[in-house]
């Protein structure tokens, strides 16, 4: 019986060290992709470190560039006008990808505008904004245009003079109507 106990412990502590290898050393410095940072603790990250009340001293120490890790996700801090200037208007490419957010990937399967990531999230906003400027995204008129919309929704609401007003039946009409370029009669 204290064979299988020691087979048991030999197997386990195996299967530690192997899962342990191939997760690699947490404490060693980040990886050549990412810039220079604190380093983390394996579950926690850079949370123990994080002095809220004074952000800057992490950039006196590792520059305009740095990482940081909150909880399992290591996130680049870009700092200074120069450097946020060159990656987001110079390198604006390469800076264009968000994150995936598990919880919506779950629900949106990488589609729509506000959670989308990579690829289909350029192709996501480049329809968004065409159709946006086609409809006068931009343009002075559509702010006129909006505000006049408004006025009548604002009349139609007087009209009802203190009565309980069902909402949804307004909500898309004014959005209707500026979209089709047609004036609805109250």
């Amino acid at each position: 019986m204290d064979w299988i106990v020691s087979i048991s412990i030999l197997f386990l502590s195996t299967l530690i060290m192997m899962l342990l290898f191939k997760m690699g050393n947490p404490w060693k410095k980040s990886s050549k992709d990412f810039p220079p940072g604190p380093r983390p603790l394996p579950v926690v990250g850079n949370l123990h470190i994080m002095d809220l009340k004074k952000p800057y001293q992490t950039m006196l120490e590792y520059g305009p560039v740095f990482q940081i890790q909150l909880g399992l996700q290591k996130i680049v801090v870009l700092t200074g006008f120069d450097t946020i200037k060159e990656a987001l208007v110079n390198k604006a490419d390469v800076f264009a990808e968000r994150a995936p957010v598990p919880i919506f990937e779950e629900f949106s399967n990488g589609f729509g505008v506000a959670f989308s990531h990579g690829d289909n999230w350029r192709v996501m906003r480049r329809f968004m904004l065409t159709t946006l400027r086609d409809y006068g995204m931009g343009k002075r008129s559509m702010e006129s245009r909006i505000a006049e919309e408004c006025s009548f929704l604002v009349k139609e609401f007087e009209s009802y003079k203190g009565e309980l007003v069902f909402l949804l039946e307004f909500k898309n009409l004014s959005v209707l109507c500026y979209l089709e370029g047609v004036e609805v009669p109250a």
